[in-house]
């Protein structure tokens, strides 16, 4: 009966609710660096190349991002990967707020599909 998840109220939540911190990829990693006697977070990622929080806004980060099992993430690297998800966010911000503003812009010339004032 000291097994809180046999008892009827042990998860008001049930597994869904505090339990669910950490996904079966993330227990397992963590499990196998406290064997090894490794630090509890995944540095060899760091020594492969550009770490997500440092990758320039862009089409290499938007790949990075979509191609991310974000279950296999330690808690760390879930940050980081919101982090980068942000700037990417903003980046594409100012991209489109760029078009807007030229789209807008008076001196534009004239728009696919208009006729300009001096050939009506």
């Amino acid at each position: 009966m000291n097994d809180p998840s046999k008892r009827p109220d042990g998860y008001p939540q049930g597994l869904d609710g505090p339990m669910k911190a950490m996904s079966p990829g993330v227990v397992d990693f963590l499990f196998r660096q406290l064997v090894t006697g490794e630090p509890p977070e995944d540095v060899q990622w760091r020594r492969e190349g550009t770490v997500l929080g440092e990758q320039q806004p862009g089409a290499e980060l938007a790949r990075r991002l979509a191609e991310t099992d974000l279950e296999s993430l330690t808690p760390v690297e879930l940050f980081d990967y919101v982090r980068a998800a942000q700037r990417l966010g903003a980046w594409a911000d100012r991209l489109r707020e760029s078009a807007v503003a030229r789209y807008c812009s008076p001196e534009m010339p004239s728009r696919p599909g208009r006729r300009s004032d001096a050939s009506a």
